[in-house]
């Protein structure tokens, strides 16, 4: 078997009940092909993810968009991954670009934080990704991989991680990385796992795209040998 087609739809800090509850029936209603062929995972903003996990059809999983980096305590505002756990969320969104740059979270604290979500037994969507000065400036490969490496520091078994690049200067501003960008990377990412982690790693891993995906551009982004998905933005939200 090759790796499972994955799509996670990132629904941000976005909703209201009535939006959430469009949102999945629409979800609902939608011919998708079985979950033996494509696993589907919807990320709403934490106040709806029992609403919506209650709600979906069983075979679509939902994920929080975030967890804390260890057990819960005296941490005000934080959701600890124990919580995600007994509400029976089985994945956690970790890493994203927005949490590393508005709320400056670090390499090694998300790293940190992909341990102890998998040791709770969470699966985990880990974002890496370059900003538009570090692809003019040519380091694109070298800050991914960085990325990368302060999770693989921290972990042993990936079977549980899905790697979702999301290119910093294509989230919600309507520019895509193009088909051939995108490969690029996904494959200069399996390289890195192949070398630094292990060859069943590189192959099994899956390496999804994030940045302005849409119905539009969807299929000839998803015909590239390395892009095994997609992490969905803001076009999570719209029926198409």
């Amino acid at each position: 078997m090759g790796r499972k087609f994955f799509v996670g739809g990132n629904w941000k800090c976005n909703g209201t009940i009535d939006q959430v509850d469009k949102i999945v029936k629409t979800l609902n209603e939608g011919q998708v092909p079985p979950p033996d062929v494509v696993e589907v995972v919807v990320s709403p903003p934490y106040v709806f993810l029992p609403v919506v996990k209650s709600q979906l059809r069983p075979e679509f999983q939902v994920a929080a968009q975030n967890c804390w980096v260890k057990k819960g305590g005296a941490f005000t505002g934080e959701v600890s991954a124990e919580m995600l756990v007994n509400l029976g969320v089985p994945w956690v969104i970790l890493g994203h670009s927005e949490r590393r740059a508005l709320l400056g979270e670090s390499n090694e604290f998300v790293g940190d934080k992909v341990a102890y979500a998998l040791s709770q037994g969470l699966k985990v969507i880990a974002c890496v990704g370059e900003t538009l000065e570090q692809r003019e400036a040519g380091s694109t490969v070298d800050v991914v991989a960085a990325q990368t490496k302060a999770i693989a520091e921290k972990i042993k078994d990936w079977s549980n991680v899905v790697v979702a690049y999301e290119p910093v200067w294509a989230i919600g501003t309507g520019k895509v990385a193009t088909p051939d960008q995108a490969q690029e990377v996904h494959a200069s990412l399996r390289d890195w796992l192949k070398v630094n982690v292990s060859p069943e790693v590189s192959e099994s891993t899956r390496i999804i795209y994030g940045g302005s995906v849409t119905a539009a551009n969807c299929k000839e982004l998803g015909a590239k040998p390395d892009v095994d998905g997609f992490l969905v933005g803001g076009a999570s939200l719209k029926a198409q």
